[in-house]
């Protein structure tokens, strides 16, 4: 059960991603029309909406405005599939141990005194060691970059100095501070009591709808940890901005203007109009090549033609 709402992360995170964005220059600066300011029949109000549903912790519209209309209709009907998984006792006690714990009246106290001694045993055997982890994850994720097929070079550059941000706030946080740890643990508490999940089974009763509520919790909670150690996504959510760039047909392209790790960065994204609204053309031509892979019967020039046909099915 625990990977329930790991999907519900993972979509998550992929549908913020397509959004393709995170902040804008300060406020002051010239620039484009408020991302909430735009209608959101057009290519960059799709972009607005969806900010929206992320800034509101509403998994449900995110999805909604960012996955290609077959490829959110799969992912409902798995839904009631993945609720049929078979489901051990050994899976039912984790999950009410853990639950127990994270909802008990002194959770916060007892999970504190549970990691200090290994937090104060980080701190002096490996936190010297941090700095060269990083570089190497760094490393990792710069390879990553470059020999991905599914960015452009604008987004693989953007994506590099986004990535040396997360890096240098990694170098520069203590993720073992006291503060910021009991902090960062009363808000893991607070979210598992507003889920009012007991047990397995309560979690697998859950309707689609009831789950990407719950998942809307888990990501707000994500959120303010994240802000917990100097990360405010929503700060950042509230300075995007985006102005149109062309249009032809079914076929635009946005200008995202934003700031992260107080730098400015723009990129242009694609979209193309399925079915009277807008969706992210990477997105789409992701889900179309995905579908003829699975169907067995897709030569590289089919994989890459008419993507928006195919996610109109």
């Amino acid at each position: 059960m625990h990977t329930t709402f790991s999907r519900i992360a993972l979509l998550a995170a992929l549908a913020a991603a397509a959004v393709g964005c995170n902040q804008q220059a300060p406020s002051g600066t010239a620039g484009p029309a408020p991302a909430a300011a735009v209608a959101p029949s057009t290519p960059e109000g799709t972009i607005a909406a969806s900010v929206k549903a992320l800034r509101d912790n509403n998994i449900t519209a995110l999805l909604e405005n960012t996955l290609p209309p077959a490829e959110l209709a799969k992912v409902k009907s798995d839904w009631g599939k993945n609720m049929q998984e078979p489901v051990t006792d050994e899976d039912r006690k984790q999950f009410s141990d853990t639950m127990t714990k994270l909802t008990a009246p002194d959770a916060e106290a007892k999970l504190y005194a549970q990691i200090e001694p290994q937090l104060k045993e980080f701190d002096q055997k490996s936190a010297q060691q941090m700095p060269m982890m990083i570089a190497m994850g760094q490393g990792f994720a710069q390879s990553a970059i470059q020999q991905s097929k599914d960015l452009n070079d604008q987004q693989k550059q953007q994506a590099q100095a986004l990535l040396d941000s997360v890096a240098k706030w990694a170098q520069a946080t203590r993720f073992t501070d006291p503060a910021l740890v009991k902090s960062a643990i009363a808000i893991m508490c607070k979210a598992a009591r507003d889920m009012n999940l007991k047990s397995v089974d309560d979690a697998r009763a859950l309707s689609y709808d009831q789950a990407m509520q719950k998942g809307g919790i888990v990501l707000g909670a994500v959120k303010q940890v994240l802000a917990v150690y100097g990360l405010n996504v929503d700060k950042a959510l509230d300075s995007i901005k985006v102005e149109p760039v062309a249009s032809s047909g079914d076929t635009a392209k946005v200008k995202v203007t934003y700031t992260a790790f107080e730098q400015t960065f723009a990129t242009d994204n694609d979209l193309v109009r399925v079915n009277g609204k807008w969706y992210s053309k990477q997105a789409v031509d992701q889900w179309n090549k995905h579908q003829l892979e699975v169907a067995g019967n897709a030569t590289p020039a089919e994989a890459n033609a008419k993507p928006e046909a195919a996610a109109a099915k």
